[in-house]
């Protein structure tokens, strides 16, 4: 990024970012961790919960978004000591910062959804 007609980047976790949105899309990016965050927007969920609202990704994508965005510290992983183990995931205090983000993205993609598409039922 040029500030003031100085090249700039960021550094951080061992890598170089180009600039703010090179950093967001680290942790945000790709077709899956945004619909992992707006489902976790209002509450916990197990990852059965979570496979049944998103259909169409694989049992491993799912968790290896999971995984991903918990390293991240995104979302919280909580295992109950129970038989059989119950986990649920939940949005940290930073996840919960990103909620204006995913909230602005998911209106956006809403108004051209509606103005170049429509809505019909799921199957």
């Amino acid at each position: 990024m040029i500030i003031n007609g100085k090249k700039y980047k960021f550094r951080m976790l061992n890598q170089e970012f180009h600039c703010a949105l090179d950093v967001t899309m680290h942790y945000i990016g790709g077709k899956w961790k945004t619909v992992v965050l707006w489902y976790l927007r209002k509450d916990k969920k197990r990852f059965g919960e979570l496979k049944a609202l998103i259909p169409d990704i694989t049992d491993k994508m799912l968790s290896l978004q999971l995984k991903a965005l918990t390293e991240d510290g995104i979302i919280k992983r909580t295992v109950y000591p129970e038989v059989p183990p119950r986990v649920e995931y939940e949005l940290t205090e930073e996840g919960k910062s990103l909620l204006p983000v995913i909230l602005a993205i998911a209106r956006w993609g809403k108004i051209k959804a509606n103005r170049e598409g429509k809505l019909v039922p799921h199957d």
